[in-house]
């Protein structure tokens, strides 16, 4: 294994491989690396999976000094330094959750010289204390990970991040590097304003990912009818591993037991579990093949898992932003992935309830009701969900053809007349009332509360008797989306919205989408599968790397993919090297890993291959 000297002087070709074991760049790399060596503040979108992480290491060993990556998570910081260390890269950590000894140690050889890049936690960075510290050390670049997470407007602000723009002040003329897998104009800009030199480069790489099978559906009725779903969806993916993601840790729980009683191998995961049994399940996902994680939103951040086949929504999330960022984490190693969203009217008005208690100026709650009504919007679209998807983050693509709106393009049918209905039928009762409500009326209910407000006394009580409640509900979530209607931060109530003065006076008329049947049956997964990575004949010895792998992982205490990717065990099965020399020039094996590994895996090649 090289020293860090024999690194450090070393060409970018010879690094991406002896180091990395890669032996060109993916689409879009070597572009950043290049402006970061020529000492350029540089802003990267890269689409999780495009590999930006090694946009940042690799200049920071071929370049020498220190290079300091903040980043949000601790288990994001910890999978990365462990896949570098892994590799032999001089790399160090400081945070929280680490022990002071460990931390000190790292500090020290970041003193002496001796590592290239130092993670740390921006709580721990912008104290005093450790800025005047860092002040003293021969600093090359700061890098600032997750960058979106600085941007109040952003789908992730993070206070601790907005201390971030300190750092020109304090490192001025210091390099700094800000990557993100998702942000909008909006949030791109303010990056660059919080956080950059005015001449900045910004690199938007293509955020297309076609290999991931994009449908939104409507959510069953009754807490019964949607875990049945996903239960549907999860029966093609036995033996395989996904994401479930969930609003709350209630729902977490309560989906994980369902599941589990259906025969489904799935565990809950969240902030209010003890961090030994968060780190215990991190763990069985990252090294099983078999374990769907029940996760709220930040599950998966940072996390190198390229197999992931699934990721399901059992509810709205909060943002496009967020939408695509968790979908992105299926499907990385290029392979078919699925993402199915379920969402409802009800779950919007509970994201809507959330956003409102949790603001203190009223300016953040108008930015998170703003994108919670972009994602309202996708769902309910009739047009391509991918180029919406990618419209918003600024890139033009024609229709994909394959996500469930290409697939199945929804009926549209003109609902005028009950469009017209429902606004009269919310003026009327004084624009204050929730779609539950506004429905009753419509339907000619006797309920108290119609009675106690004399609403059934309204022209509109009674009016719209001729469509069940639920295709009601489908309209007014459709009107909503359309910007007919607008729901009242604060209490949900339904009032006209900016498009309804040009419907109300003739000017336009309204076609809804024809309610989807319930959905009684998985998709074939033929019809979206592609050809295996493997040829049939070494599918047998690829499952014996993978188990021997599995062996070091829980050997050495480490998530399986810092052993080998599942990229690099296919190559390697195509290949079967058979010397030292041959299993080097594997996709993903460099140096490091081949001095650790290349007895034990020719070994075993040799053995299953006679």
């Amino acid at each position: 294994m090289e020293n860090a000297a024999e690194i450090l002087s070393a060409p970018v070709p010879s690094v991406l491989k002896s180091v990395f074991g890669f032996d060109d760049f993916r689409p879009g790399q070597e572009e950043i690396v290049n402006a970061i060596l020529d000492d350029r503040d540089v802003l990267a979108i890269m689409p999780t999976g495009a590999g930006k992480s090694l946009c940042y290491q690799l200049p920071a060993i071929v370049a020498g000094g220190l290079t300091v990556v903040v980043s949000p998570l601790i288990a994001l910081m910890e999978n990365q330094v462990a896949q570098l260390r892994s590799v032999g890269a001089p790399v160090g950590v400081i945070h929280s959750g680490r022990e002071r000894s460990e931390s000190i140690a790292d500090w020290r050889a970041a003193e002496a010289g001796e590592i290239s890049l130092l993670y740390m936690s921006p709580e721990r960075l912008m104290t005093p204390r450790m800025l005047t510290a860092l002040g003293g050390l021969n600093i090359r670049c700061i890098v600032v990970d997750e960058a979106h997470c600085v941007s109040q407007w952003g789908h992730d602000f993070r206070p601790d991040y907005l201390a971030l723009v300190e750092l020109r002040n304090h490192f001025p003329g210091i390099q700094i590097a800000a990557f993100t897998a998702t942000a909008d104009a909006r949030t791109r800009e303010e990056i660059v304003s919080r956080l950059l030199a005015p001449d900045a480069q910004t690199f938007l790489h293509d955020l297309d990912r076609p290999n991931i099978d994009i449908a939104i559906e409507q959510k069953p009725s009754g807490k019964a009818g949607s875990l049945d779903r996903l239960a549907l969806l999860m029966d093609d993916y036995r033996g395989e591993q996904g994401i479930i993601y969930a609003l709350s840790r209630k729902n977490t729980e309560e989906i994980a037991d369902d599941l589990s009683r259906r025969g489904f191998r799935v565990a809950p995961y969240h902030a209010g579990l003890d961090p030994a049994t968060r780190n215990e399940r991190l763990n069985a996902f990252l090294t099983e093949p078999d374990l769907t994680i029940v996760a709220t939103v930040a599950f998966g951040m940072g996390i190198d898992k390229p197999d992931i086949r699934f990721v399901f929504h059992h509810d709205i999330p909060a943002s496009i932003e967020g939408y695509y960022q968790e979908i992105g984490r299926a499907g990385r190693d290029g392979a078919p992935a699925r993402t199915v969203m379920l969402y409802s009217g009800g779950d919007v008005g509970r994201r809507v309830r959330l956003i409102s208690r949790n603001d203190d100026s009223g300016n953040a709650t108008r930015a998170e009701l703003r994108r919670l009504d972009e994602l309202v919007t996708l769902c309910e679209q009739a047009s391509c969900r991918r180029q919406a998807l990618l419209a918003h983050f600024g890139q033009e693509a024609p229709p994909c053809g394959s996500c469930d709106n290409c697939r199945e393009p929804p009926t549209l049918v003109d609902a005028s007349a009950d469009a017209k209905l429902v606004l009269d039928a919310i003026v009327a009762s004084g624009s204050m009332f929730g779609p539950a409500h506004i429905v009753d009326i419509l339907r000619g209910a006797d309920t108290e509360k119609i009675r106690a407000r004399n609403h059934d006394a309204l022209s509109a009580h009674g009016a719209g008797a001729h469509r069940p409640a639920t295709e009601w509900r489908h309209l007014i979530r459709q009107m909503s989306a359309d910007k007919l209607l607008l729901a009242d931060a604060s209490y949900g109530g339904l009032q006209p919205g900016p498009n309804a003065n040009a419907f109300l006076s003739g000017e336009t008329e309204y076609a809804m989408r024809k309610p989807p049947a319930p959905k009684t049956k998985s998709r074939d997964r033929k019809a979206h599968a592609s050809k295996s990575p493997i040829a049939p004949e070494d599918q047998n010895l690829l499952n014996a790397l993978k188990q021997q792998r599995l062996a070091l992982a829980r050997e050495r205490n480490v998530p399986a993919f810092v052993i080998f990717s599942d990229r690099t065990l296919i190559d390697m099965a195509a290949r079967k090297p058979q010397t030292r020399e041959e299993f080097g020039s594997v996709f993903g094996v460099g140096a490091a890993k081949t001095e650790a590994f290349s007895d034990i895996f020719t070994a075993l090649i040799r053995e299953k291959t006679g």
